[in-house]
């Protein structure tokens, strides 16, 4: 205890300026402590500083969110730079912005809309499409029945139409009135045009006895041959003016159904291959003679071959039966010129015939009567349907003025153009499963087309070419069999290069200056042409000899066609409007 009695002893002397040892100092403060936790007021002076300079500058218009309420300065504030004076301002500038807030999409048929807009402007009332109730003057809105400018009644329409009328024909008069008062006035008057008019004397006054007659003989005569020049100017084309033809059909046969009620058109039920080998035709076993002039083109029904379509320059269609009675069973008569070229559909329900009077008509083959004509002020050269049977509808013409025009038949309007050729289109041809054609022009080149795409995938043109008037497609649809005017026939690939094949070459025939058809048999054994000379050449397809000629017509052999199902069988047309049959 003393140790620690000391201890405390000696600490109390080692601090003489302890408040216990010193009562005279003043007594000493410990400094305050807070409770609340540290803040840092630096961020706090910049978010004020920040929404300050928010208000004072303008909102960004790609902006969709504000963070404070913008005053009427900034919202209508220009983008960038001072405000234009004539500048469109908010909507009409495209901007969704407006005066009264944010303009947002509404749907709303534009009918309604302007059935209410009208209404306000000529009533003053208009129902509000946010609600059911109507805004604008609600005194007007009582006394019309909430009626609006669309639905007046009908008594009401009647009284305003009758007024309208009215009012009309008594301006009418009015005007009439004023000008017979002014016209009164002006004849009365020397200084004006209109007595001078009527005062006015010929010089010849007083010397006619009378009016002429009837015009003299060389009058007359002037006068014709007057007409017929100017005629001639309007048509453009061919001398005369192409005289609008009524379309009518007649029937030739005993009677258009038969005692089954089958049409005429149906095809033999019997009607089949009778073998897979095509010969050459030998002899002549029936001429058609019907035309009056030179037949341009014969086409077979298709797949039966029992009737033979033939288009013929004395502005005739005929049909003819091939299986029965030989006799021309029906007439279509609709074109004012000489037919080019006809067409039929898959089913040989419906053809197309074109003529060099500019028209182009879709005829019912049973019936007679044209469903539709179509035109485009050019002369089609030829004609062809889509072969697919969903495109049946759809026409491809090759015309005079270097296009291929592609119409609907179904609307009647041209949905297409193909206008590459330098010269009048040819021949048109499908290939490839419908979805290419070969088109041939007189410009000397082959052009090969994707179906409804206006841009040729692929040009053939050589120095040494000519035109090519007449295409025929092989039955295995790999080879094009091309009638050059240079007295040979040559044979294209149809696959993707479209080659010319030089190791076959059909020649021996004359057809320079002829659009002779080219065909091939059924089998593809045998290619047959036409030519300038009367004769149908044939020649064998491997070996590219020439296998027969037959002395068919007197003039130009045009045309040639191989019997569908008869497979020895071949129809041959020309120039001297003879149609033969040959077996």
């Amino acid at each position: 205890m003393d140790l620690l009695h000391q201890y405390s002893d000696d600490q109390n002397d080692d601090e003489p300026d302890s408040p216990s040892q010193n009562p005279s100092s003043p007594p000493r403060l410990l400094p305050g402590r807070s409770g609340a936790p540290m803040v840092d007021d630096t961020m706090l002076a910049l978010t004020v500083s920040s929404s300050a300079s928010a208000l004072s500058r303008p909102i960004d218009p790609t902006q969709h969110l504000v963070g404070f309420n913008p005053s009427y300065d900034q919202l209508w504030a220009p983008i960038q730079g001072p405000a234009h004076p004539y500048a469109k301002d908010g909507i009409a500038q495209g901007m969704r912005n407006h005066k009264l807030g944010f303009v947002e999409d509404a749907a709303i048929e534009p009918f309604l809309f302007d059935e209410q807009y009208n209404t306000f402007h000529k009533f003053g009332y208009a129902a509000d499409p946010s609600a059911n109730n109507y805004v604008g003057d609600l005194d007007a809105l009582r006394s019309n029945n909430a009626v609006s400018v669309y639905n007046i009644p009908r008594h009401q329409q009647k009284r305003r139409k009758t007024e309208a009328k009215d009012k009309k024909i008594s301006d009418e008069n009015d005007e009439e009135d004023r000008e017979e008062d002014d016209g009164q006035e002006e004849i009365e008057n020397p200084a004006t045009e209109a007595w001078l008019l009527k005062n006015k004397k010929s010089p010849w006054a007083g010397k006619k006895e009378g009016l002429q007659g009837e015009l003299t003989e060389e009058q007359k005569k002037y006068a014709e041959e007057y007409a017929k020049k100017k005629g001639e100017e309007k048509s453009g084309f061919g001398g005369e003016k192409a005289e609008v033809v009524k379309d009518k059909s007649t029937f030739h046969g005993k009677e258009e159904r038969d005692y089954q009620g089958r049409s005429w058109i149906a095809p033999p039920k019997d009607a089949k291959a009778s073998n897979d080998h095509c010969y050459i035709p030998k002899r002549l076993v029936h001429t058609w003679s019907g035309h009056t002039k030179g037949v341009s083109a014969i086409r077979f029904f298709p797949k039966y071959g029992h009737l033979i379509l033939s288009a013929s320059m004395d502005t005739k269609v005929k049909i003819w039966d091939v299986f029965n009675s030989g006799k021309c069973m029906r007439t279509y008569m609709g074109h004012s010129k000489a037919v080019r070229d006809i067409c039929f559909s898959n089913d040989g329900t419906k053809f197309l015939s074109a003529g060099y009077d500019k028209n182009i008509k879709y005829w019912d083959t049973e019936t007679g009567q044209v469903i539709s004509t179509f035109a485009t002020g050019k002369i089609p050269y030829v004609v062809k349907l889509n072969p697919d049977e969903d495109k049946q509808n759809v026409l491809l013409a090759g015309m005079s003025d270097k296009k291929i025009v592609q119409w609907d038949m179904n609307t009647g309007q041209i949905t297409q153009e193909y206008d590459q050729h330098l010269g009048a289109v040819n021949t048109i041809t499908f290939v490839d499963n419908n979805r290419r054609f070969v088109t041939s022009s007189d410009d000397k080149s082959l052009r090969v087309w994707e179906f409804g795409i206006p841009v040729v995938i692929k040009y053939i043109s050589e120095p040494h070419m000519h035109s090519m008037p007449s295409i025929s497609l092989h039955p295995n649809a790999n080879w094009l069999a091309a009638q050059s005017l240079d007295n040979q026939i040559l044979i294209y690939s149809t696959r993707e290069k479209f080659q010319l094949n030089k190791k076959k070459r059909f020649a021996g025939h004359i057809v320079a200056g002829y659009a002779c058809q080219v065909n091939f048999s059924p089998d593809g054994r045998f290619v047959m042409s036409g030519d300038g000379e009367g004769k149908c050449w044939f020649w064998d397809w491997k070996s590219c000899k020439v296998f027969r000629t037959l002395k068919c017509h007197e003039g130009v052999c045009i045309g040639c066609e191989w019997h569908p199902l008869e497979q020895s069988k071949v129809a041959t047309c020309g120039w001297d409007g003879m149609i033969k049959y040959w077996d």
